[in-house]
């Protein structure tokens, strides 16, 4: 069995026992524990992963990791573990503390779903707020998957992996520029933009008038890629596989642009993870994908424009999202985190249930005015 077939396993075995897990040990023997067996480490081994490790912080003796990962005798990646759900953010500066104590490179947070990888790639021996590589196992970015595998134990290299580490740092706010670009166009970019194809003067009213024209361009050619991608991967794909892209195309809406093929962010990827956990004992989630929107995020089944489960409404401050109710009548719900999306996981499955026994999941765009 290859890496991605173990990884595939071990998403569908994380799906079926994640809600029974109440307790942080209980995400560490039934998450974490086989999830670093699937890497290829020991678990059973004390002298290469090591449980309780100490890492004394200044005055403070005792205090201990949950586990390190040791190589010829020295820790190279702690990992730290909380309960399933828990809001990983605020104990990152738990590791923070253990990290500097060390001869560790590479710091890991996880609630056994939810994985956080750090380094110290801004100053030595000091880790990062940011991580720089996040997924999470129930449904691992294709991306992601050479990332992770240079951690397995086979693959190990430090200082290979540091390196790439620092790539996909990079790699990483390169995609969160251009996705700010594409939303809103600075006036820099627009004028470099106008500098290599404009031939007028630029000045500010043509700056601004040509700002518009840059977005749409920007959109354009990003649509223009992925249906080429999409379109490549349908001819060499067998029709039992998996699409590679979760998107679709489609005519973009009057108003909103849905249809406009984007990339989702970081955020909204995970929470379409969340939907595809949550339905993926309902049917072949295969048959899910996203539309992404100006102003949100659909959810659809089978590539159908009026077959919308639910939308995130994630572009706003105030995060929310929308699930088909009764009468088809669409109920907002906010969002504070990711993981508030499970507290409706009956409501989503009914959803998806009322298109899979009428056909027809929403008619029109109400939703917009709740």
């Amino acid at each position: 069995m290859d890496f991605i077939d173990e990884l595939r396993n071990f998403s569908s075995r994380a799906t079926k026992v994640k809600d029974a897990l109440v307790t942080e040990d209980a995400a560490k023997t039934a998450l974490v524990l086989p999830f670093f067996q699937m890497l290829g480490y020991d678990i059973f081994n004390p002298t290469e992963f090591v449980p309780e490790f100490t890492a004394d912080v200044g005055v403070k003796k005792g205090e201990k990791v949950d586990y390190a990962i040791v190589i010829d005798g020295r820790p190279v990646i702690l990992v730290e573990c909380k309960q399933v759900g828990e809001k990983l953010d605020k104990h990152a500066s738990q590791l923070f503390r253990y990290f500097g104590t060390t001869t560790a490179r590479f710091g890991i947070l996880t609630d056994g779903i939810i994985y956080k990888f750090y380094t110290d790639l801004n100053e030595q021996n000091k880790m990062d707020l940011e991580p720089f590589l996040v997924f999470s196992v129930l449904d691992i970015p294709e991306h992601s998957i050479p990332e992770l595998k240079r951690f397995t134990r086979k693959s190990l290299n430090v200082e290979s992996a540091y390196i790439a580490a620092i790539e996909l740092k990079y790699t990483n706010k390169i995609k969160e520029l251009l996705q700010k670009l594409r939303v809103e166009p600075t006036p820099s970019f627009v004028k470099y933009v106008m500098g290599e194809i404009y031939i007028g003067k630029q000045t500010t009213k043509a700056v601004d008038n040509f700002k518009d024209i840059v977005k749409r361009g920007f959109n354009q050619y990003i649509s223009d890629n992925i249906r080429d991608t999409l379109k490549n991967a349908m001819k060499s794909q067998d029709s039992t596989d998996e699409p590679v892209v979760e998107t679709v195309n489609a005519a973009p809406a009057e108003n909103d642009m849905e249809g406009i093929l984007t990339p989702l962010t970081q955020e909204e990827m995970e929470a379409f993870s969340i939907i595809k956990s949550i339905l993926r004992e309902e049917c072949d989630v295969s048959r899910l994908s996203c539309r992404n929107g100006t102003q949100y995020v659909s959810v659809i089944i089978d590539g159908g424009s009026r077959k919308r489960i639910c939308r995130f409404w994630f572009k706003r401050k105030r995060k929310s999202i929308t699930i088909m109710g009764e009468n088809r009548t669409p109920v907002r719900f906010d969002v504070p985190t990711l993981d508030a999306i499970y507290q409706h996981s009956d409501m989503i499955k009914k959803a998806l249930n009322l298109y899979l026994t009428t056909g027809i999941v929403v008619t029109d765009d109400e939703e917009d005015n709740i």
